[in-house]
């Protein structure tokens, strides 16, 4: 039987806090008694307690996150790193540590209830794709906006993204040795542009990415359900 690749997850954490009105960066917002970023980290943790997390962090940030384990008693192992100025910079940052061929997920820091299931068949589509990105199809109608002011469009034809974004390492690897471009705004967008394919794989509704209050106020009704 062929050994099965080494699994990494790449857990980007770079918000600031802006948009959640509030000055603490939102991965370090409490959530049901802890920071949303150890929510994180437990689901994937939960998912392979072998995973070689690594998680990317604004400088400057570092050591209050260092503090927090500390706090919190937070003892999962994972490696930490200094993020860039732009999400591209970060992950290309986190793939520095990720050594040989892997398969490696990329997920933000902030989605804390995505489901071992859906981080399972994205690391097994991976195998056999060698891509897997989660994403659900909107609920709401879409228009595309125009020259003359916007259309009608079929949302069938359309999917919300959302992450892990899964690929084998040496994909990944070649996919951030690019220039970054303004139209990269996920990894799926920086690996397309070396020509790789994109398969989706199903996601949830729940696995929401908390960057407002509307979204913490969502966040804390779906952490009572999992308790």
């Amino acid at each position: 039987m062929k050994p099965s690749l080494p699994q990494y997850a790449i857990i980007v954490a770079g918000g600031t806090g802006s948009r959640m009105q509030r000055d603490l960066p939102k991965q370090f917002i409490q959530l049901a008694g802890k920071p949303i970023l150890m929510h994180t980290i437990e689901r994937f943790y939960a998912f392979n307690p072998d995973i070689r997390i690594v998680v990317v962090l604004p400088e400057d940030q570092l050591q209050v996150w260092k503090e927090l384990c500390k706090e919190h008693g937070f003892h999962i192992f994972h490696l930490t790193v200094a993020g860039g100025s732009t999400r591209f910079q970060s992950v290309k940052n986190g793939l520095g540590l990720v050594h040989g061929e892997a398969v490696v997920a990329v997920h933000d820091g902030v989605r804390p209830f995505v489901t071992t299931e859906i981080i399972a068949e994205a690391f097994e589509v991976v195998g056999e794709k060698g891509s897997a990105v989660v994403a659900v199809s909107p609920k709401d109608s879409i228009r595309e906006l125009t020259e003359e002011g916007s259309r009608a469009v079929p949302r069938t034809r359309y999917k919300l993204v959302q992450t892990p974004q899964c690929f084998r390492a040496s994909i990944l690897q070649e996919a951030y040795q690019q220039s970054e471009q303004d139209y990269f705004t996920d990894d799926a967008s920086v690996v397309e542009g070396i020509g790789m394919a994109i398969t989706l794989v199903e996601g949830s509704y729940a696995n929401i990415k908390i960057t407002t209050p509307e979204d913490l106020l969502l966040a804390e009704v779906l952490m009572k359900q999992t308790l």
